[in-house]
């Protein structure tokens, strides 16, 4: 059964391929009957076809597969090579372009395909043919397939382990160390791994139980997580206004009750930015999470804090569990949010939050 919906969805894809070429001015595409086989030089293509340009013909090789991340698209780039190769040497005529079909591809196998001269297409429509004088090229918004799996691993307790890496970047772990670190389950630190594995972000030694990963690329990590937040909601925030008190006392009343009420807290955004890497002259407000319960609704309260729609000195992130408030740093007698975290925050926010952010980065961060 597996296998029957496997081949309906290379059809469709196939189908869809070409009825997106045929949509396109002076561009005529034909599957022939029998691409379908399992003989010939093409014999592990899913389809084969025929290709015209405003007057210029060409011959795609097409494999269709689930999803495309770059340890995939690595794994088959040499076996589309080959054919293509085999193929050329039978054909006296047409060009040969090897191309993907998936119904969805992550951003970096795109750009791993792109530098091989592969082309692609995926269910959200963006298309990729690099042939001579027949180039094609259409970028489109991911399909919601990968935009739900991305959103996924870069929120709730997925964030967690991403976070935990991040922050230890130099060292190696195995599932069951980096779960306790993260406090996540080993099942989903297991399945973030596999992930990260598929981006090829980690570097692995040792097997079996023994198996431990490293964050070869933060990096490339970071930037994919802040360019995914910024497709994402912003987490509310609650708004009071403190009296009589500047941004420093505030902070400075905000860690005495907290500390009296048994509530854990991190301030982030401009208040703890300012403290890892001044930059900015005035800041005018504070910003912290504050995990959810009786002991922050009573802190607060010692506070005097009044909520207001208008004027808030001081904003408040509810965090439903403790693992929203990883890795944060004890400075200057209060709590701030770790470096990464006040950094994705901060590159998020308005004015010049951003030139903050990336303050934080170079002197925090380190990478």
């Amino acid at each position: 059964m597996m296998m029957i919906e496997a081949e309906a969805t290379e059809r469709q894809l196939v189908d869809q391929f070409v009825e997106a070429l045929r949509a396109l001015p002076e561009v005529r595409a034909d599957v022939e009957p029998g691409s379908w086989v399992t003989s010939g030089p093409d014999h592990r293509y899913d389809a084969k076809v025929d290709l015209w340009v405003a007057g210029k013909s060409l011959t795609l090789l097409v494999e269709a597969k689930k999803s495309l991340y770059p340890r995939d698209a690595r794994q088959l780039l040499w076996r589309l090579k080959e054919f293509r190769n085999r193929w050329a040497h039978g054909s006296n005529a047409k060009e040969i372009v090897p191309l993907l079909l998936a119904v969805s591809i992550s951003p970096g196998a795109k750009e791993l395909l792109k530098e091989e001269r592969v082309g692609y297409f995926d269910s959200g429509g963006s298309l990729y043919v690099p042939a001579e004088g027949a180039y094609l090229y259409i970028e489109k918004p991911p399909p919601k397939s990968l935009m739900k799996s991305m959103r996924s691993l870069f929120s709730g307790r997925r964030s967690q382990v991403l976070h935990a890496l991040l922050m230890r970047r130099t060292e190696w772990f195995g599932v069951k160390e980096l779960a306790k670190l993260a406090e996540v389950s080993s099942a989903t630190a297991s399945q973030v791994l596999t992930d990260l594995d598929r981006s090829e972000w980690l570097e692995s030694r040792g097997q079996g139980p023994n198996k431990e990963r490293h964050l070869r690329e933060p990096t490339a990590l970071l930037e994919a997580w802040t360019k995914q937040l910024s497709t994402m909601r912003a987490p509310f925030m609650r708004r009071y206004y403190v009296p009589s008190v500047r941004t420093d006392e505030l902070v400075q009343r905000l860690d005495q009750v907290c500390a009296a009420r048994g509530a854990e807290y991190a301030i982030t955004h401009e208040a703890a930015g300012q403290r890892y890497a001044p930059f900015l002259s005035n800041i005018a407000q504070v910003r912290a999470r504050l995990l959810a319960g009786p002991a922050a609704e009573q802190a607060i309260g010692d506070l005097d804090a009044r909520v207001v729609n208008e004027g808030a000195n001081l904003f408040v992130i509810d965090a439903k569990t403790s693992g929203e408030l990883l890795f944060r740093e004890r400075v200057d007698g209060a709590w701030l949010a770790s470096p990464v975290q006040v950094y994705l925050d901060l590159i998020h926010s308005e004015g010049r939050a951003k030139e903050l952010a990336e303050q934080v980065r170079r002197e925090k961060v380190g990478f």
